[in-house]
């Protein structure tokens, strides 16, 4: 569930509520209870870590090239 931020019209207090993304938004500031709220546009905090992903498997990696066959050691028998 995602942290939406909201900003009060009378106090300008600016708080966060986790809620479904289905939930309607909220009307009425959480602290004063007179006025009513905006919701604000924020960046996330989401990043994509852990292995699996682009950022660490991938980058800065170079692609590995095939070695050559090996020669096997046997001996001539003459």
């Amino acid at each position: 569930m995602p942290i939406y931020e909201y900003k009060c019209d009378e106090c300008d207090l600016i708080f966060e509520n986790f809620q479904k993304i289905t939930d309607k938004d909220l009307d009425i500031c959480q602290s004063c209870k007179k006025g009513g709220v905006k919701k604000l546009i924020s960046s996330s905090g989401f990043r994509l870590k852990g292995s699996g992903w682009y950022e660490t498997d991938f980058k800065g990696k170079k692609v590995k090239e095939d070695k050559p066959a090996s020669k096997s050691n046997t001996t001539d028998k003459s």
